[in-house]
């Protein structure tokens, strides 16, 4: 009960600036109606207790049960099981990834049902899976990073040229999407477990992160591959928002429930019968261990119902309005100043991002700190709203003209940065795309994108998770090259 108490109080605290911002704005420049304002409350209400459940429930069951996995990976010599599991816990946290699925349903919403919220989990967990298992490969092997890196980069920058704009928009912000409060905690456990096994203790160390940032490739690669064979030109994107009159404020998250209950319980089960599966077979954890997994993923099972509920019935449409609302005002400083503002606040509000920066902090015996991340990391998504927004008023600017520089600068500075700040970096660049990112911030950028005339809703408001994504890459390691040159002078 005190764990799950910490939690409200440090989630209210993390989505607050975002409820007090949405009232500020709406009693000066953009009204919300009433009914959406009241379902908005509720929303939030509903997502701090639901992210509450699911990070107690990543705590004590998720976060341990990744820690036993990676344990057992280092204790077979078989590659192929290395491999097969690898891959199968990659599909399966993501198919449960509450990010994941509020950017599948964005997309079959947007782009009227040419792409199902089924074909959008199933592909990109497939591509996930196959990243983590050759992720955690990369760490048994002792094989650099930074090359592992260049490779699926690479790869993606030729896939890229073949692929549409919208697709090529979705690709990255799904690898955002994949790395959220549920996968974070499971594959940072694993990686942890997988390093700690290593000899080499600085190895090890370096080895804790990265696997965060190879596994998110493969959402990228499966929806390139996805658009070589379904062509999506000549859809125009359509955003719909719910009824405003209804006989009922509580109706929409009432009907929510049963469908939402189901998913959530058909997305945990598989890792839930691994649990019991390896608990048999390979961990022989104690009882108490056991069934404090269990409860764990119980509790992960509530909070998955109850977050999507939040962010589905009550949350997303008054992003919507908010970004249509400033857009309005053909205010190119307002939208872009307002999006730098949301940008740094939302980093702050993501559950992930305490998780991997306590992480951060502990691995390296307090020698990175975690409010230096935070700061850093929070000037990067600054800089990514506040641009994502420029590229919607500016119909010149496409995305991979952020995209493809950005990425070229954290390739190159792989090479000269300290290894551990190269997978800090990309793995934050995952987990900083987190819930409040795939839902409000994407909200916010479609209502602007609607509102602006020019603007394609398809193409310029899908984008944006992939930039809050991309920048941390950035500013994080021009962090480890500041750490670099301290670290020199203080040798002199």
């Amino acid at each position: 009960m005190n764990l799950l108490l910490e939690k409200l109080k440090e989630v209210l605290i993390a989505v607050a600036p975002i409820a007090v911002l949405v009232l500020i704005l709406h009693f000066t420049l953009t009204p919300i109606p009433e009914a959406l304002l009241f379902r908005f409350f509720v929303g939030i209400a509903l997502i701090v207790i639901g992210l509450s459940f699911l990070l107690v429930g990543i705590e004590i069951g998720v976060f341990p049960f990744g820690t036993h996995m990676g344990n057992s990976f280092l204790k077979s010599n078989k590659l192929w099981y290395v491999i097969l599991i690898g891959f199968l816990l990659g599909f399966f946290v993501n198919i449960a990834e509450p990010d994941l699925h509020v950017l599948a349903t964005q997309i079959e919403e947007v782009m009227g049902g040419f792409i199902p919220i089924l074909v959008t989990l199933a592909v990109v967990s497939v591509g996930t899976g196959i990243m983590l298992a050759l992720g955690v490969l990369r760490i048994v092997r002792n094989f650099p990073l930074n090359i592992t890196l260049l490779i699926a980069y690479g790869i993606i920058a030729l896939l890229a040229i073949f692929a549409s704009s919208d697709m090529l928009a979705i690709g990255f912000d799904a690898s955002g999407a994949t790395t959220g409060a549920l996968t974070v905690p499971l594959v940072l456990a694993l990686s942890v477990g997988v390093a700690a096994m290593k000899r080499n203790s600085k190895s090890s160390e370096e080895d804790s992160f990265g696997l965060v940032g190879i596994m998110s490739t493969g959402a990228i690669f499966a929806v390139l591959l996805l658009n070589l064979f379904v062509k999506t030109d000549g859809i125009t994107g359509v955003l719909s928002v719910a009824e405003l009159d209804t006989g009922s404020h509580l109706a929409p998250f009432i009907a929510k429930i049963p469908v939402i209950a189901l998913e959530s319980f058909i997305a945990l089960l598989p890792m839930v019968l691994m649990l019991i599966i390896f608990q048999k077979l390979k961990f022989h954890a104690p009882k108490r261990s056991f069934f404090k997994m269990l409860l764990g993923f119980l509790y992960a099972f509530v909070g998955l119902i109850v977050f999507l509920i939040g962010v589905n019935a009550g949350f997303m449409n008054v992003g919507n309005i908010i970004g249509e609302g400033l857009a309005a005002y053909d205010s190119t400083l307002l939208l872009v100043g307002l999006g730098f503002l949301l940008g740094m606040l939302v980093i702050l509000t993501e559950p992930a991002v305490y998780v991997l920066t306590h992480q951060i902090e502990s691995v390296t015996s307090g020698y990175i700190k975690r409010s230096t991340v935070l700061v850093t990391l929070s000037i990067g998504v600054a800089f990514a709203v506040g641009l994502s927004m420029l590229r919607i008023l500016i119909p010149e600017i496409q995305l991979w003209h952020y995209i493809l520089p950005g990425f070229l600068i954290s390739l190159a500075l792989t090479f000269i940065v300290p290894k551990i700040f190269v997978g800090i970096a990309f793995d934050s660049g995952g987990v900083a795309s987190g819930p409040m990112t795939a839902t409000f911030v994407l909200a916010f950028s479609q209502g602007a994108s609607n509102a602006v005339e020019h603007s394609n809703i398809l193409i310029d408001s899908f984008g944006v998770i992939a930039m809050v994504a991309m920048t941390p890459l950035v500013a994080l390691q021009i962090l480890g090259l500041i750490y670099k040159i301290k670290s020199r002078k203080s040798e002199v």
